[in-house]
């Protein structure tokens, strides 16, 4: 379990649990060594997102070509500029931020924001996703600043 639990698999994607073994397979003895392999079989929760996934995440790095957010689970979602809002633009400074023109919204680091999926990129140990936050519904849902 502490081998597979954290994992990634580009086919299956984030393994988060092993929920259950189905079986055990018979012992190989590896040549020349004491160290024998097992089949195993098991049931696990797995994390994949897809496309047009509606997911909530937390931004991580904001800078003036894209805000990265992370940490909607183990997947890393890359948000560029020009998936944001028109009427939106960069503030430099000691926290970096994207702020409407009426300031009433601002996305910084920390700040909670649900995004669409957009487009995935899948290797065969990671999962890389493409979003955006200019649908409807979509946008900053919790601001670190304002509480």
């Amino acid at each position: 379990m502490k081998d597979v639990e954290g994992t990634c698999s580009g086919r299956h994607g984030f393994v988060v649990a092993i929920t259950g073994i189905e079986s055990v397979g018979n012992g190989l003895v590896r040549n020349g060594t004491a160290f024998v392999t097992f089949p195993v079989k098991y049931q696990c929760v797995v994390f994949r997102p897809f496309k047009g996934q509606i997911l909530e995440a937390v931004v991580t790095l904001v800078n003036k070509a894209i805000w990265d957010s992370s940490e909607a689970g183990p997947v890393q979602i890359f948000v560029s500029k020009h998936l944001i809002p028109d009427d939106t633009e960069f503030q430099a400074g000691d926290m970096p931020n994207y702020t409407t023109s009426d300031g009433s919204v601002k996305i910084q680091k920390e700040c909670v924001v649900r995004l669409k999926i957009i487009g995935t990129r899948v290797d065969a140990t990671e999962i890389f996703c493409v979003g955006t936050i200019k649908d409807d519904f979509l946008g900053v849902i919790n601001d670190p600043a304002a509480a």
